[in-house]
């Protein structure tokens, strides 16, 4: 069945904390360190799109055909989406939607609190989905080995 989810692609516990740590330090690694760059937020909202309507906005410009070679300035590498939310109605959508886009999802849950560490991410208090967007930094470079590593267990 297309758009259904295999319970290991789940994050949770350990696994969590690993994804969530090497994200951070993928954000951390590609900020840029002169004084005259953007301010850290705006910095941030280049690098991941926040939130369940941003991330639904760069999804629907991205287009599902992939040899269409007109695509967005914007392409995201992988979403991540807090699974443990309610009403689940709020991200019930993206995963089909990133799938038609060949935009790989993650799924977290914590036990209610997993909004809460993805939030922290974005130096926000909540976040139900992030996407990070396609920019070739370091960030860009720990999530491809995440994903390539799920892609062989």
């Amino acid at each position: 069945m297309e758009g259904s989810v295999k319970e290991s692609g789940y994050y949770e516990g350990e696994r969590l904390t690993h994804l969530l740590a090497l994200v951070q330090r993928g954000i951390e690694t590609s900020k840029p360190s002169n004084v005259n760059s953007l301010p850290e937020k705006l910095w941030l909202k280049k690098q991941i799109a926040i939130g369940i309507n941003e991330v639904t906005r760069v999804l629907e410009r991205m287009k599902p055909n992939p040899t269409d070679t007109r695509q967005p300035p914007v392409q995201l590498q992988v979403v991540i989406v807090v699974t443990d939310c309610k009403p689940r109605m709020l991200t019930k959508h993206i995963p089909n939607l990133a799938a038609s886009r060949n935009v790989p999802v993650l799924y977290i849950r914590d036990h209610k609190r997993a909004s809460l560490r993805l939030g922290e991410l974005v130096k926000l208090k909540t976040a139900l989905a992030i996407g990070v967007k396609a920019r070739g930094n370091d960030l860009n470079l720990s999530l491809q080995q995440i994903l390539t590593r799920d892609d062989t267990s």
